[in-house]
């Protein structure tokens, strides 16, 4: 909400592409009665403000839609043997999570083995593990190679002529990523990569004074919320880049 907040102020009168806390409010009123009045437990890591900030503030949306929820961190989810359920620190069965904990990692917890039995319903669901892995790329340019909304993406490199830039195949944030140009390598740190890249053709974003700009989008449910504009100093825009409010006149 800080950049809506921020247009009221200093831009009164226009108007901005943000309607992500009504569509949030909506989605969690269309969900409500398959809960059937159970529970709804909220994840996210210790140690992490940002991630407990957007955790608390997905939360707040789903008690103004009339959800019960409650807060638990991922470390302290436990398992139960007995019943066969995910508990959180009271024992209470969780039934439903919100996570905001990437897929991947939680398959591989100590009882993330127990996820194969469905022991309850997770939001994010399983299927957007494809959405969030780079190897998706390539095969989107395989199956639409003229497409003027894709870049050439393979697995191999060596299929690719002129400057492009190495993804890791699960990978958040502008992590591990490589650009490869001409003029020399960039290559940001992180942990990702054991799994693979992917290498795409590189093209430029759009720089003004230095600064390069991304647009990201907000779908909730199935609908477009809204946009958020990152910049950076540096081409690979990273958790650290600065968020930019935007509007229209």
């Amino acid at each position: 909400m800080a950049q809506w907040d921020w247009m009221k102020e200093v831009k009164p009168g226009c108007d901005q592409f943000n309607s992500l806390h009504e569509k949030l409010i909506a989605a969690w009123q269309s969900i409500a009665p398959t809960l059937q009045g159970s529970m709804l437990h909220f994840a996210c890591v210790k140690g992490s403000d940002e991630d407990l900030g957007n955790l608390e503030y997905l939360r707040d949306t789903a008690i103004q839609a009339r959800i019960a929820t409650v807060q638990v961190f991922i470390e302290d989810i436990g398992w139960d043997a007995r019943t066969r359920r995910f508990v959180d620190l009271e024992q209470r069965p969780i039934e439903t999570l919100c996570k905001l904990y990437p897929w991947e990692w939680l398959a591989s917890e100590a009882f993330g083995r127990h996820l194969v039995s469905e022991p309850c319903r997770l939001l994010e669901p399983a299927w957007k593990m494809l959405l969030s892995n780079k190897a998706i790329l390539a095969v989107l340019w395989e199956m639409f190679p003229t497409s003027p909304y894709l870049l050439p993406a393979y697995r191999d490199p060596a299929r690719l002529t002129g400057d492009y830039v190495r993804k890791p195949i699960p990978s958040r944030e502008g992590a591990n990523v490589a650009l490869r140009r001409n003029a020399g390598a960039m290559i940001t740190p992180d942990t990702y990569g054991r799994e693979g890249y992917v290498y795409q053709a590189f093209t430029p974003l759009s720089e003004t004074d230095g600064n390069f700009a991304v647009i990201g989008s907000w779908i909730i449910g199935d609908q477009a919320a809204g946009i958020g504009i990152r910049e950076d100093h540096s081409a690979v825009t990273t958790n650290a880049s600065r968020f930019l409010p935007h509007y229209f006149i």
